[in-house]
């Protein structure tokens, strides 16, 4: 704090936020000041404005869409609870207009109110957006796509590192040539109801570019590069959100998948030198860097695969992504989004303070409400966005959960058998461990007055649309 933008300034206008300490201090009443909140580690910012703001003026010319850079920042309350403080919505400066921003809070009148109404549906479509096209589509169905091909390559069918991965790779090659061509393709579901829409593929592109580092797709990493979470000085974690349920669940099937990944490297490897001398495992690893993200080869976080415990590491993100990741960031589409209006994926109009123009202000002072609905998406899009969703947080009745099955390999040797049960076992132990945690009334982020209770990491599911099982692989 202060928030400033990256970006160029000479092409998108001041780089200031509209989120002044002024403006902080008087949501949180008196409370505490920015510094004070900063330092406690209060303050939790939602940044969608550098990512968004280069793509405004071209969304703007879409039909039936519109666009802005937000940042949205949440106080964390004493109960545990984020509690959002303000929005800022940007439009950046083209040729012919200036920047405009503002920031919009819950103030104490009407107006105010149906504003900040307005401004979080924006913010929420931003937020759709970005899980679907960037938290799903990218880091889980297209960035497992040179395991699997690199895997099949360069594997023999009797190397333990393919027995190992083979079942977190099933139907996901079928899976994504059917998304190609119905759901992520040119005028498919993704363009015709989202608002990025022909910008979609490539803002998810932008977005791997700029953020996708295969290090951090480890769980433990992705909090501490977010800021969610610490590593104290026994190597432990500590989260910044005492209840924060995807990353308290989480970090169970994250430490289940990594020792199961341990015994079973230590069946197979005595020691760093067997790893190092694996012609195979090299040639695998070398071709998921160089080939498989090759515009990324050169870059100094990937892990080198010379020792048993960077073999463990890969091992469990892959792992981890295909079915943990891929798990809490689909099955609960429906429950979170079946109702469009809690998750929308597009605004249509412009917030109408933006212009100022009388006719639109007139009409939101008489009619808010009809204001709001009329940007909300259309009768077609929502129809096709819920049962779109609908299928995607479906499990098939041949559903195979992890933990559930072993391999035949597996099997035929006692001691990865016996590793395998036990991770089976730690498996079923989460399960009544996330039970307990849901009926907690401590944990206010997951038990309380409609809240859905968070069961997207509960790791075995019956068939249809359940809100929880964790199936091996990305199989929808």
């Amino acid at each position: 704090f202060p928030i400033v933008s990256k970006l160029d300034p000479a092409v998108y206008g001041p780089a200031e936020s509209a989120l002044t300490k002024e403006v902080l201090e008087k949501m949180m009443n008196g409370r505490m000041t920015v510094e004070e909140a900063v330092e406690k580690k209060r303050l939790f910012l939602l940044d969608y404005h550098d990512v968004f703001l280069p793509y405004v003026h071209r969304v703007r010319e879409l039909p039936d869409t519109t666009l802005y850079g937000s940042r949205t920042v949440f106080f964390l309350s004493e109960e545990g609870t984020l509690m959002p403080l303000a929005i800022e919505l940007t439009r950046p400066q083209s040729p012919t207009r200036p920047q405009w921003r503002r920031a919009f809070t819950h103030g104490p009148d009407a107006t105010e109110s149906w504003l900040w109404k307005l401004a979080k549906a924006h913010v929420l479509t931003h937020d759709t957006g970005y899980h679907q096209l960037v938290s799903h589509w990218l880091r889980t169905h297209a960035c497992v796509e040179p395991y699997i091909i690199a895997t099949n390559r360069q594997l023999s069918r009797m190397h333990p590192v393919h027995r190992l991965l083979h079942p977190h790779f099933r139907y996901t090659m079928e899976i994504n040539a059917l998304a190609r061509e119905a759901l992520i393709n040119a005028d498919g579901i993704i363009e015709e109801a989202f608002w990025p829409g022909r910008y979609s593929i490539e803002l998810s592109s932008v977005a791997y570019g700029a953020a996708w580092q295969f290090d951090t797709e480890a769980l433990p990493e992705d909090l501490v590069s977010r800021g969610l979470a610490v590593r104290r000085d026994d190597g432990e974690l500590e989260l910044a959100i005492k209840d924060y349920p995807y990353a308290d669940d989480g970090l169970l099937i994250w430490g289940s998948i990594k020792q199961w990944a341990s015994d079973y490297v230590d069946f197979y490897y005595k020691s760093d030198g067997d790893v190092a001398g694996d012609k195979e495992l090299r040639a695998w690893w070398e071709e998921v860097r160089t080939k498989g993200h090759a515009d990324k080869k050169d870059e100094p976080w990937w892990p080198v695969c010379d020792s048993k415990e960077n073999l463990v590491q890969i091992l469990t993100i892959i792992m981890w992504v295909t079915s943990g990741h891929h798990a809490a960031v689909n099955f609960g589409q429906y429950h979170y989004a079946g109702y469009f209006p809690n998750r929308p994926t597009v605004v249509r109009k412009n917030i109408p303070v933006e212009e100022n123009r009388d006719d639109e202000m007139k009409k939101f002072m008489a009619r808010p409400e009809e204001v709001l609905l009329q940007s909300l998406p259309s009768q077609m899009q929502a129809i096709k966005v819920m049962a779109t969703l609908d299928i995607l947080s479906s499990h098939s009745p041949d559903e195979e959960y992890m933990g559930e099955y072993a391999e035949p390999a597996w099997l035929a040797e006692p001691m990865v058998k016996a590793a395998f049960e036990k991770f089976s076992g730690r498996l079923k132990e989460v399960e009544g461990t996330i039970d307990q945690r849901n009926n907690n009334p401590e944990n206010k982020n997951r038990c309380g007055a409609g809240i859905v209770p968070y069961e997207l990491l509960k790791p075995f599911s019956e068939p249809g649309v359940t809100g929880r099982g964790i199936p091996n692989s990305i199989s929808i």
